[in-house]
């Protein structure tokens, strides 16, 4: 079966709201994914024009206008949240879940092919 993680959202979970992030961080989380996608082709491009350059004074002019591109366009600055809660803490990269939100998730069969172990 394939599941959506999008519909899963729609669920009633019983999900301790003590884990929730601030309203602000996920907002802010979200303005940042937007500027590095409005940024991301231009930077492209001026990398590629840089290695393409051979006199030093254009190449320090596409540096200066690489420069003046704001941080929080850059992918590393990005932080990964969970979908559900936008909790960055104890996040599983597999489920796009924290592990509150996972173990609840799991616990009530939510996701499939998640097991409780035991040896």
């Amino acid at each position: 079966m394939n599941y959506n993680l999008n519909s899963l959202a729609n669920l009633k979970i019983t999900i301790k709201y003590k884990f929730m992030a601030k309203k602000s961080m996920v907002e802010r989380e979200l303005k940042r994914k937007k500027l590095y996608n409005k940024y991301k082709i231009k930077k492209e491009n001026l990398k590629q024009s840089i290695k393409k350059q051979n006199s030093f004074e254009e190449h320090i002019e596409i540096q200066k206008i690489l420069q003046k591109i704001p941080r929080n366009s850059l992918k590393c600055r990005g932080r990964n949240r969970c979908w559900k809660t936008g909790r960055s803490r104890g996040f599983y990269k597999d489920f796009g879940l924290s592990r509150h939100v996972l173990r609840e998730m799991a616990h009530e069969c939510l996701l499939p092919g998640v097991k409780k172990s035991s040896w």
